[in-house]
């Protein structure tokens, strides 16, 4: 059967691995980000296109009522919008708490607004029994991030996903998050990144090789579907056992 899917950060890495995956059973997908020309490059099959900044309430609202007119019911939502560092144009500042005080609110903004207002926004359209609803975290939710900025904006789905679990259970919608290790072919840092911080991330897993968009794709697929109906409120690591660390 055919299922509505819409899938945020769509655009790229991740996102567009996941909407591929889900185009090739002929499921019908959406994809959202905030730039439309990404969105298209992306080439998925058959798939809508709608741009938002979905950290924005309006937007959210706009992309919604574009759901509701081409979706209808949504079977599928996943959550792949995100990022580590600056996302926003901003002001220089001086003064050190200043610059703290504006990473933290755009690392908040772009990995955990963004989820929590679509999901809210959605909420009521999530098919009954059989929705599933999709988070991606981080490796860095467990291990941290250097500034802890996005690492903290990452932990802060877990919680908000257990509670959403424990509130859509009974309509039969399971909620689950995927945390992902170092995933190459992304564009989470900003460009290749050199040869000696790759080996140091791969040296960290058991698998001795780096994730791929299609590992994290492939586990948000099977999430999704009916063979992990009884699978909710839990936090799935795709990162080669390196969150164990050796």
């Amino acid at each position: 059967m055919t299922r509505n899917v819409v899938i945020s950060g769509a655009g790229t890495g991740i996102g567009r691995a996941a909407a591929h995956a889900f185009a090739a059973d002929g499921d019908r997908v959406l994809l959202l980000g905030r730039r439309e020309e990404k969105l298209r490059e992306a080439k998925v099959p058959g798939a809508l296109v709608y741009a938002a900044d979905l950290s924005d309430a309006a937007a959210v609202r706009g992309a919604a009522r574009f759901v509701g007119d081409e979706l209808g019911a949504v079977d599928v939502l996943v959550h792949s919008a995100g990022g580590a560092g600056r996302h926003e144009e901003r002001a220089e500042r001086d003064d050190p708490l200043d610059r703290i005080a504006d990473d933290w609110t755009s690392d908040f903004r772009t990995n955990t607004l963004t989820a929590v207002l679509l999901t809210e926004a959605l909420k009521d359209r999530l098919a009954d029994p059989g929705g599933r609803v999709l988070f991606l975290s981080s490796i860095a939710a467990y291990r941290g991030s250097g500034s802890g900025a996005y690492a903290s904006a990452k932990a802060a789905l877990h919680p908000y996903a257990h509670d959403l679990a424990r509130q859509l259970g009974p309509r039969g919608v399971t909620v689950n998050v995927v945390a992902p290790g170092y995933i190459e072919d992304t564009d989470f840092f900003g460009g290749a990144v050199n040869e000696e911080f790759r080996a140091q991330r791969v040296a960290e897993t058991s698998t001795g090789r780096a994730g791929t968009p299609g590992d994290v794709a492939a586990t948000l697929h099977w999430l999704a579907s009916p063979a992990a109906a009884h699978v909710t409120s839990q936090v799935i690591q795709v990162n080669g056992g390196a969150e164990r660390g050796h």
